[in-house]
């Protein structure tokens, strides 16, 4: 048995009972149901199809419910849009329709907070724009990449102070919808203090008086305030994606170690999210700078690790489980032989 614990995230390559029956014997010890896609009665098959295996072969998986936060997205787009590099494109707060150099997005905030030059990221960092001008309604904008751009894919604008409230009115929703099946886990996505946590546990806690409230740590702000969110939260998510777009590229590795350090102190549980061996999605065995990633955030003491699109969307999800229990497995007896594990 192995202490470090393995969090998959549920998509469409890994929700049937097969597939969960192998990731299961593959060393699973939590799944996790990203509420930034998805519809409700998907996320409900998936618990029911969990907890119908738990009974089956008498286990205990966990279910972890990700809540999308203040996440701005990409809009309905009718067909993905190819982006030339240098082109002019438009942000737009309204929906449109087939308009090839109109990008609609959900923020409907104060555009003003926005600033020429201000930089936007899109899908993890893998898009981005330079703001020219705030007109009304919408952003002008010059792509600085080419590249694919597809609907609902995540925002970040980190040069802007953006106005959000604690809880989305989807987050209250999605709260709302699994309230009745008393998940394990809910993660909060762009924490920015202990009051967002606050929030959080004033809706889940009354009728699931159990459930355990983590904070997804991805944001300057949230940085800034990581030890009141540690002290106030059951648990740490280091959410590297938005983490890497938020905060400098290379500052990413430093504050991953921090946050670990300073949750174990706190005997708090730390999750290290996001990549961490994503070229599984594709390939069946990982590559040495990711086994490196997996290795190092045992060695610095995380006591959980999450696949992401490895397990929702790979093509061998139960392989990518296998492949990082065997890594777990040998640098957890690799601490025992330094004195440092059990």
């Amino acid at each position: 048995m192995v202490k470090t614990k393995i969090i998959a995230t549920l998509g469409p390559a890994s929700s049937s009972e097969t597939i969960l029956r192998k990731m299961y014997n593959a060393g699973l010890d939590i799944v996790r149901l990203n509420f930034s896609h998805g519809l409700h009665s998907e996320h409900i098959e998936k618990i029911n199809t969990v907890r119908g295996l738990n009974n089956k072969m008498r286990r205990s998986i966990k279910v972890l419910q990700d809540l999308a936060g203040y996440r701005i997205r990409v809009g309905y787009l009718p067909e993905s849009i190819k982006l030339k590099k240098k082109k002019c494109y438009y942000f737009t707060q309204t929906e449109i329709q087939g308009e090839a150099d109109q990008i609609p997005f959900d923020y409907h905030g104060d555009l003003g907070r926005i600033k020429p030059g201000h930089h936007i990221f899109v899908d993890d960092g893998k898009l981005v724009f330079e703001v020219l001008e705030i007109q009304s309604g919408q952003l002008k904008v010059l792509c600085r990449t080419s590249g694919v751009l597809k609907q609902r894919k995540g925002i970040n604008i980190p040069e802007a102070e953006l106005d959000f409230e604690s809880l989305t009115e989807k987050d209250k929703e999605d709260i709302a919808a699994l309230a009745d099946f008393k998940v394990d886990i809910v993660a909060q996505s762009f924490v920015r203090n202990a009051e967002d946590i606050c929030a959080v546990k004033d809706l889940v806690l009354p009728g699931n008086p159990e459930a355990k409230v983590y904070a997804k740590v991805e944001s300057r702000e949230a940085i800034e305030n990581i030890d009141e969110i540690i002290e106030e939260a059951d648990g740490i998510m280091v959410a590297r994606g938005d983490m890497g777009i938020c905060l400098p590229y290379y500052e990413v590795p430093f504050w991953q170690k921090q946050i670990i350090a300073r949750c174990n102190q706190r005997n708090k549980p730390v999750i290290v999210a996001t990549q961490m061996l994503d070229s599984m999605t594709e390939e069946v065995i990982p590559t040495r700078a990711e086994v490196s990633d997996v290795a190092n955030a045992i060695i610095d003491g995380a006591t959980h690790l999450m696949l992401s699109a490895e397990s929702a969307v790979g093509k061998h999800p139960d392989r990518v489980v296998d492949t990082m229990n065997q890594i777990i497995k040998r640098y957890e007896q690799y601490l025992r032989e330094i004195g440092r594990g059990e």
